[in-house]
């Protein structure tokens, strides 16, 4: 965007035969004369047709990439860098990214309120089993990659299906039972706990 933004106008000004565009990454400036799909395709499509006027309308027209890396710390650089950084202007060109961010962070809002609400729903209750990782911090719900806890089960049915079961707290104990069949024995096998947990 930072190139499209400021190579677009260079190319219109009159009797400016050289441009020299001074990037972090030349793989990105690359991009612009490549025909490959890219998420930037709309604003590659316009600045290549820029482009394609420019070098057309002089032979002695020419563009020149220059790679300055983030880490030199070049004064023009980092005015530029804090500049675009502390714009509040809204990129005026389509883009898919744009799209495919604005999905993302959709979808990061939903998931993390689906988290807050599972944590706090009084539905869970404490027969709810927490899952904990090698850091001792509670796994939280995903749909990624399988979720949470499938990939680490496998997928057999008879183990998920005995997985679910505890993990919901909806097995055979005496807790369950007095829940769901309060008729039923609670108490536990070993004879030392009235309700069987």
């Amino acid at each position: 965007m930072a190139i499209c933004t400021g190579l677009i106008p260079a190319m219109e000004i009159d009797n400016i035969p050289n441009i020299t565009v001074i990037a972090n990454s030349i793989a990105t400036a690359r991009k612009i004369l490549e025909s490959k799909v890219d998420p930037f395709q709309n604003i590659f499509i316009l600045l290549a047709s820029t482009v394609k006027i420019f070098l057309s309308k002089d032979s002695r027209n020419k563009i020149h990439f220059w790679y300055c890396p983030r880490k030199a710390e070049w004064p023009r650089h980092m005015c530029i860098d804090d500049q675009v950084k502390a714009s509040t202007c809204i990129p005026t060109f389509s883009s898919k990214e744009l799209h495919l961010f604005s999905k993302k962070k959709e979808c990061d809002s939903t998931l993390c309120k689906w988290q807050t609400s599972f944590a706090s729903s009084l539905k869970k209750s404490h027969y709810f089993l927490n899952f904990k990782d090698t850091k001792e911090r509670v796994i939280k719900l995903t749909y990624a990659k399988g979720g949470s806890w499938l990939p680490v089960i496998g997928f057999t049915n008879s183990l998920c299906t005995r997985f679910t079961y505890m993990t919901t707290g909806h097995v055979p104990t005496g807790e369950y039972r007095q829940r769901f069949f309060p008729h039923l024995p609670t108490s536990c096998p070993c004879g030392e706990a009235e309700v069987q947990t």
